[in-house]
């Protein structure tokens, strides 16, 4: 078993990046905590995951804004995921009004 641990947005050494590339050749070998999946355990994974994506479609439409360029690097900056962490924000902003009305009396 190969165990390598990387911070989030640390970016991995060229050993660390060696070992990634050996244990990707590597068989996996599963265990009694860990059995294989059935073929009829990964459609009902398929499926379930269709329904989230169909639920997160209809519960978060998708929507276009114009930003600074400055704003969107520093969001970038944040790596994989950002998108996620700005509707945060969006959201958070929106359910307090007393920021809310801060931000706009400006």
């Amino acid at each position: 078993m190969t165990t390598l641990t990387i911070s989030s947005g640390q970016k991995p050494t060229k050993e660390q990046l060696k070992e990634i590339r050996a244990a990707a050749r590597q068989p996996i070998t599963y265990t009694a905590d860990c059995p294989a999946s059935t073929p009829a355990a990964l459609k009902e994974f398929a499926a379930k995951a269709r329904e989230l994506r169909q639920r997160n479609r209809q519960i978060k439409p998708a929507v276009t804004i114009r930003i600074m360029p400055e704003c969107l690097e520093l969001y970038k900056a944040l790596g994989k995921g950002y998108t996620g962490v700005m509707a945060d924000v969006l959201d958070y902003v929106a359910k307090n009004p007393a920021l809310l009305q801060s931000i706009t009396a400006k």
